[in-house]
């Protein structure tokens, strides 16, 4: 007798309510986009202010007339500096801090990690005259180290770190023990190979915050050769008040390396968020 399949459940009307809430979700987020880029590509003279979002025709006119006249290409290379400088200083530090939170047994440990998160819901702007006068005691100010030093450390990248080594089976560094290796060694070479979803997640979120940010350039720093693409973004949209066109295609070129970069980093930042603070 012929095999009589099970019939498929068909999917639910809450299902599919769920489907259409995040494409309506997803169409909100992405149309801002669309017309950012759509006015970035109108050709050279249509007007942006008359109401048509959808230009005759396409151009790369105001990318070049924006790279030009905006300067990008010396605050390209400071944010990078700086982004990179800062990401590497924070993986560093937070990896170190997050493995003896996650697995040395000292006294004041639960009270320094709670210290720790208390510094999560300080606002950074709260803290700038002690850095600012910090920073001016080392002579600093107007330096790479004024846009540096002050987020070398992290406490979100600190608790990261030490929500992901819980998860990481301790009978796996006992065994690199028993093969002679030290604290250091087991860290280098067990957790953190294990541990780069959370690594990329710290990554991305220390590279994106790093190059959209404009407080730090804008307050410890005064000179022209430091500026970040931030600082020189809203020197151009000073300058370019009435040409949106121009404007958006500003706003395209300081967004574009940091979309690269999620681009890349996607799969493991996902796998870090969702995995992180699951104990095995």
């Amino acid at each position: 007798m012929p095999k009589i399949l099970p019939k498929k459940p068909s999917p639910s009307f809450g299902k599919w309510l769920i489907v259409a809430l995040l494409l309506i979700g997803a169409a909100l987020v992405l149309l801002p986009l669309a017309i950012v880029l759509l006015m970035s590509l109108a050709p050279t003279g249509t007007s942006a202010t008359s109401g048509n979002l959808a230009p005759k025709g396409l151009s790369l006119d105001h990318y070049r007339q924006a790279w030009a006249s905006g300067n990008f290409l010396l605050a390209f290379a400071n944010s990078t500096v700086v982004a990179l400088t800062v990401t590497g200083f924070q993986v560093i530090t937070s990896a170190l801090a997050g493995y003896a939170l996650a697995r040395l047994k000292f006294r004041g440990r639960q009270a320094l990690l709670l210290l720790i998160l208390a510094t999560l819901v300080i606002p950074f702007q709260i803290l700038v005259v002690p850095i600012f006068l910090v920073l001016k005691w080392g002579h600093l100010i107007n330096t790479y180290g004024a846009l540096i030093l002050p987020t070398a450390a992290s406490g979100f990248g600190i608790f990261l770190l030490r929500q992901f080594f819980l998860t990481v089976p301790v009978e796996l560094e006992e065994a690199a023990a028993l093969d002679g290796a030290n604290r250091l060694q087991i860290l280098g070479r067990v957790m953190l190979p294990l541990s780069r979803p959370a690594l990329v997640t710290l990554f991305l979120f220390t590279f994106i915050g790093e190059w959209n940010d404009l407080f730090k350039p804008l307050v410890f720093t005064t000179r022209p050769e430091l500026r970040t693409v931030q600082l020189a973004l809203a020197e151009f949209q000073e300058q370019f008040t009435n040409n949106w066109s121009l404007l958006m295609a500003a706003v395209v070129i300081a967004t574009l390396p940091v979309v690269v970069v999620f681009l890349f980093g996607q799969r493991q930042f996902i796998q870090g968020i969702a995995t992180t603070g699951i104990k095995n």
